[in-house]
């Protein structure tokens, strides 16, 4: 079971660390909410159950680890302004700093709009991410369409900043 853990782990890691980063907008955060999203799923992995795909489950430990963490947050900061007046990293990339925007505007997205669309930009089929979600591969594509429109309406208020 030891193996076939760290071979999730390595597998699913990447993809949780966007969800979780998606989630908080914070880097130190996300990697953070991921250990612990890890930790949950090591000590409750005897309650696996088969009937969804490893990955599956541990995106919904991680989805519940995230809006747990926010639950708990009453501060959360969410204005645009406050948000774009926050120091970026101080990355010499400029595409690092782009894709820090990036999940810095889906941060500000409803918790559900935030899970959808860090899971598509995880290159996760509809049909995972219909499972994941709880929603139909229908709903999903419309979702899918607005969650984008207001991810441009987002970005488009900090190109104004």
């Amino acid at each position: 079971m030891d193996q076939q853990f760290t071979a999730l782990y390595q597998q699913h890691s990447p993809g949780i660390y966007k969800v979780c980063l998606g989630y908080t907008g914070d880097i130190s955060l996300a990697q953070d909410l991921l250990q612990e999203t890890f930790l949950s799923a090591w000590r409750h992995r005897h309650q696996y159950r088969g009937e969804a795909q490893w990955s599956t489950w541990i995106y919904r430990i991680a989805v519940n680890t995230c809006l747990g963490h926010l639950r708990k947050k009453k501060d959360r900061v969410t204005d645009p302004e406050v948000l774009a007046a926050l120091p970026m990293m101080a990355e010499s990339n400029e595409k690092e700093q782009q894709v820090q925007l990036l999940y810095r505007c889906i941060s500000q997205l409803p918790e559900a709009d935030r899970l959808i669309i860090t899971l598509v930009l995880d290159d996760k089929p509809y049909a995972e991410i219909a499972g994941i979600t709880g929603i139909t591969e229908n709903n999903l594509r419309v979702r899918i369409h607005r969650i984008k429109k207001q991810l441009t309406e987002i970005y488009n208020r900090y190109e104004q900043l």
